[in-house]
């Protein structure tokens, strides 16, 4: 006869417990994100974010990935957090690289936050990188937009967002 152990409740109980603890202690997020108006596609890893979106020269959301020659426009990360901090600061890095299509380089900023010394978290929360629509950029045409973020203290977080943009 074959007999099976069984474990007291309490002990159980005590289990679960020790993994939620031992999950709740890792900052661990991932995810991906599409707005299916604008294009604009997200995906994050160790970073938690909330939305990204893309604004106006004024800060305001644009519902459309059809901009205006001679205009700016922001691809904007909200609510990113989970950074690995020294001394209390976040050190965020942002690239960003703008191509046509035929993959040619208009643009390629390889660090908009090279030279800082660092932020608090809550000012490091909403991070953009802004494009200036304009020449070599022509009217009709449609360009590919990338952005990279990544955390200077813990590598391992990034975000990537990418959207295409007819210029009008």
């Amino acid at each position: 006869m074959k007999t099976s152990k069984i474990y007291p409740i309490p002990f159980l109980a005590a289990l679960i417990i020790l993994c939620c603890i031992i999950l709740a202690g890792c900052n661990f997020s991932r995810g991906v994100k599409t707005d299916l108006i604008t294009g604009l596609k997200i995906s994050y890893k160790g970073f938690g974010v909330q939305d990204a979106i893309l604004l106006d020269a004024g800060g305001k959301k644009i519902n459309s990935n059809k901009v205006q020659l001679n205009t700016k426009i922001a691809i904007a990360a909200l609510g990113v957090e989970h950074y690995g901090l020294k001394d209390g600061k976040a050190y965020p890095g942002l690239s960003l690289l703008v191509t046509d299509k035929n993959g040619k380089t208009l643009l390629n900023a390889a660090d908009l936050f090279e030279n800082t010394e660092g932020y608090a978290p809550a000012q490091a929360a909403q991070l953009q990188g802004t494009i200036t629509v304009g020449s070599p950029m022509a009217s009709g045409q449609s360009y590919h937009v990338k952005m990279h973020i990544w955390d200077k203290v813990t590598p391992t977080n990034e975000i990537n967002a990418d959207v295409d943009l007819i210029v009008m």
